[in-house]
């Protein structure tokens, strides 16, 4: 328990500060699957997502192995999100893969914002500006999010409203199951979850309000060797300001710090941390996915899944519950 508390404390020194230089944080994750004890006969297909490089991580050292069928990475057809698929026929006993790679997170800083924004065209990020299953963008939805960003008339102004309204309106609630699943009409008449949910209220008023805006899925990393991350799953957002990029806002971290460290928002610590995640979020993560209400590759059986940050498996063509690892059968373990 101390060292728990120690690894919450320095993380936090981590999060206060402000360096010029971006850190890093770099590991293994070990994803472990035995689906062996699920009822026999019947066909077993598993997802996992499958991460990759971008300017902001390095993903190598990836492999994996097993006794499937059949396994390969595809992506989905909306979104291109990587994903690895392996499948275990009727007859399997035996249904075990193992999912491995190392991975360097920079810590990202955006915040030396234009003093004007480029003209932009909304049809160009229309992926991003849309509704979703679990997160309209009319309706209360979109009369609050005009209150919001009254007398805002750059996409900056409202994004930075709508993060703020965010911080102060939204709280984490420790017994929502996993990330929560985002169902913003609900979390707007009960404003408590964790990161999916108040990422998703942040995201469908930010596209209500006319700023493209987009989750990114991921998984934190930890700071001990052979450390089991199975729950350590986690997502924030990122919305996109004309003539300069994308820029990542974590509302729910702030949240969580509150909840942890018992902060008040007048607390001067609390402003720390919500100047820190408007436009910054620390190196102890690994992005996974990004997408909602997602067909599969190949398609899985039933209607769209709601984010791929969990793995994924069907027996038979029933879902096993993602949250549920003891009874899926799967564990996530981070080494140094």
């Amino acid at each position: 328990m101390k060292r728990l508390l120690w690894c919450f404390a320095a993380l936090a020194l981590v999060l206060c500060a402000a360096p010029a230089l971006a850190k890093e944080v770099s590991g293994s994750i070990t994803f472990d699957f035995d689906l062996s004890g699920h009822p026999q006969g019947k066909e077993v297909k598993l997802w996992v997502p499958y991460p990759t490089s971008d300017e902001r991580q390095l993903i190598s050292d990836l492999k994996y192995e097993g006794d499937f069928a059949e396994a390969a990475v595809y992506t989905d057809r909306r979104y291109q999100t990587p994903m690895l698929y392996a499948r275990w026929p009727e007859s399997a006993k035996s249904r075990k893969l193992t999912l491995t790679f190392h991975a360097v997170r920079q810590e990202i800083i955006r915040r030396d914002f234009p003093a004007k924004e480029t003209a932009w065209d909304p049809m160009d990020y229309q992926e991003y500006l849309g509704a979703t299953r679990l997160g309209p963008i009319d309706g209360e939805v979109k009369k609050l999010a005009d209150k919001i960003t009254k007398g805002q008339t750059t996409v900056l102004g409202k994004a930075k409203a709508i993060y703020d309204w965010t911080c102060e309106n939204m709280y984490r609630d420790p017994k929502t199951r996993g990330c929560g699943p985002g169902d913003v009409c609900e979390l707007l008449q009960n404003p408590g979850g964790k990161c999916a949910d108040i990422h998703s209220v942040y995201i469908s008023l930010a596209r209500a309000a006319g700023v493209p805006c987009r989750e990114i899925f991921g998984i934190r990393m930890a700071t001990e060797n052979n450390k089991d991350i199975t729950t350590w799953y986690h997502c924030w957002a990122e919305f996109f300001l004309p003539g300069y990029g994308w820029v990542p806002v974590d509302p729910a971290d702030v949240r969580k710090k509150m909840l942890v460290e018992k902060l008040e928002l007048a607390d001067p610590k609390t402003k720390t941390y919500r100047e820190y995640f408007w436009g910054g979020i620390d190196a102890y993560r690994v992005k996974l996915s990004k997408g909602r209400d997602l067909v599969l590759a190949p398609p899985q059986k039933g209607g769209p899944v709601n984010y791929l940050m969990y793995p994924f498996a069907q027996v038979g063509g029933e879902t096993l519950d993602w949250l549920d690892p003891a009874q899926f059968k799967y564990k996530v373990t981070f080494n140094n």
